[in-house]
Order: structure tokens, then sequence, then C-alpha cells
């Protein structure tokens, strides 16, 4: 049965590397659809803490195994053993505020980008349990987002400079 955990992690791992690649390319591409994505991340990672939150907090526990880091060890079978649920709950209700500003623009969206950022990169010394370097790649193309794309909706339209305004249109007319 270990095998097949096994096997699961590693499809998993491969699986969430190659969407982070995805996402970087089409937050350098396509950035609308990389928010529209990473809207769809945040809301999904939200959705699915807050249900193992309350129906199999314990399950957060293995990450202590999995971990890189001594220090994350000690954390998740310290403090975070007695806390799962609020900590999970916090972590999942500050993905849902992600997942939303995704969908903003300006301060609101670049204070989401940059929580998720600050979020992904200390979840990285979870290694294998994070999938790193998943983490990592999302949290670069997340900066890109902010540094190129963050001053409009992801559902406004680019202005069209060669047509005309309704005002251009009459002046015309007459």
């Amino acid at each position: 049965m270990k095998e097949i955990e096994n096997l699961t992690f590693t499809i998993l791992f491969i699986i969430s590397n190659i969407i982070a690649l995805i996402m970087l390319v089409a937050a350098w591409k396509a950035p609308k659809i990389a928010r529209l994505l990473f809207f769809l991340l945040f809301a999904w990672a939200s959705y699915t803490n807050w249900s193992f939150a309350i129906h199999s907090p314990q399950s957060y526990l293995e990450y202590a195994n999995l971990t890189v880091s001594g220090l994350y060890k000690q954390f998740i079978l310290g403090w975070f053993s007695k806390h799962i649920t609020a900590a999970v709950g916090f972590i999942a209700t500050c993905q849902a505020l992600i997942a939303v500003s995704m969908l903003m623009k300006g301060y609101i969206f670049k204070t989401g980008a940059i929580g998720a950022i600050i979020f992904l990169v200390a979840i990285a010394p979870l290694g294998f349990g994070a999938a790193f370097p998943c983490t990592i790649i999302i949290a670069i193309a997340l900066y890109i987002l902010i540094k190129k794309h963050q001053f409009d909706f992801i559902w406004k339209r680019k202005s069209n400079k060669n047509s005309f305004s309704n005002k251009e249109i009459k002046a015309i007319t007459i």
C-alpha cells in the first residue's frame, strides 16, 4: 500500500509542477488567464483546506515527515498539532481573500498577490509536501503579474485605439 501512496504523491508532484510552469507562461503571455487560474487555484485551496481542517485535521501532521526543515517539523508536531483547525482555518480564509484579490485591480490585487507570494515562499520548506519547486515557480508568476498586469480587472477588454468614441462619431457626422 505504501508504494501506491508514494506513486500517487509522485504523480501529484509532477502534475503540480507542470501546472506551475503553465501558470508561469500564462503570467507572461496571457495575464488575464493567469489571474483567472490563480483565482481558481486559491479558491480551491481555501475550500480544500477548510474541509480538511474541519473533517480530518490530523491529516496535516503528515507534513512533518515531508518537510526538509527541522524547524518546520518541530512547529508542526508542536504548537500546530494543538491548533490545527484554527491555524488551517486562518490560512484557508487568507487563501479565499487571495482568490478574490485575483479578480480585482490595483492595490487590492497587489496586496493579495504579495500575500500569496509570502505564503508560497513560506511553505516551500515543506519540500515534497508542497511540491517544491512548484511554490517558487508560482510565486515568480505572481511577481510577473504584479509588475506588469495589476491595473485592470480581468474581465475588462483592451480598448481599441483605432475605434471612435460616440463623441467622435457625432463630430464626424455633423
